[in-house]
C-alpha cells in the first residue's frame, strides 16, 4: 500500500508539472519516436509477445518530451490491456475520423463500455480493477492534459472485449 501511494504521489506531481512546464515546438518523427518507446516497453516487459505495427512516416509538431509521454501512456496501456489475448495486437496509425485526421493507437484488448468513457481521462478514474490491470489511474489524465496543451483533442472508442482505439489530434501551427 505504501509503494502504491508513493507511485500515485509521484504521478500526481508529474501531472501537475505538465501545466507549468514550457512547451517547445519542434518537428517530431512520430513513427521513430513510437518505435523507440516500443523498444523501451519490450525491454521493460521482455515476455511481451505482442504484434506491434507503427505506420511509417508519421510526423507532427509539438514538444518531443511531452509527446513521448503520450506515446508511453497510450502504447503502454494498449500492451497492458491486450496482454490477456492469445496474440496481443497494437497499432499506431493516422486515420480519417468524423473529426478529421487523427493519430490512433488501437489494440485488441479488454476494451470498455462507452457509457464510462467520460471517466476514462479523469485522475484516479479506473474502469478495471488494480488486480486485473495495475496502474496509478493518472496516465490518461496526463495524456489529455498534454494534448490540450498542444491545442488538440483526445478521445476513445471501444466495446468490452473488443479492444479500444485512442485518438488524438495536434493542430499544425506554422507560426509555432
Amino acid at each position: 500500500a505504501g509503494k502504491r501511494m508513493s507511485q500515485q504521489i509521484d504521478a500526481l506531481l508529474a501531472l501537475s508539472r505538465l501545466s507549468r512546464t514550457d512547451r517547445r515546438a519542434e518537428a517530431i518523427k512520430l513513427s521513430e519516436l513510437a518505435a523507440s518507446v516500443v523498444r523501451e516497453l519490450r525491454h521493460q516487459y521482455p515476455s511481451t509477445r505482442a504484434e506491434i505495427e507503427i505506420q511509417p512516416g508519421l510526423m507532427l509538431v509539438g514538444d518531443a518530451g511531452m509527446i513521448r509521454s503520450v506515446l508511453e501512456n497510450l502504447l503502454g496501456n494498449a500492451l497492458k490491456f491486450s496482454s490477456g489475448q492469445p496474440v496481443p495486437r497494437v497499432r499506431l496509425s493516422l486515420e480519417k475520423t468524423t473529426q478529421g485526421e487523427a493519430f490512433c493507437v488501437a489494440d485488441n484488448g479488454a476494451g470498455f463500455d462507452m457509457a464510462q468513457v467520460e471517466r476514462l481521462f479523469g485522475v484516479f478514474q479506473r474502469l478495471h480493477s488494480e488486480r486485473e490491470f495495475p496502474g496509478t489511474g493518472i496516465g490518461l489524465a496526463s495524456v489529455k492534459r498534454i494534448i490540450r496543451r498542444h491545442g488538440g483533442k483526445v478521445w476513445a472508442e471501444s466495446e468490452p472485449g473488443k479492444g479500444a482505439k485512442f485518438y488524438f489530434t495536434i493542430p499544425y501551427d506554422p507560426d509555432d
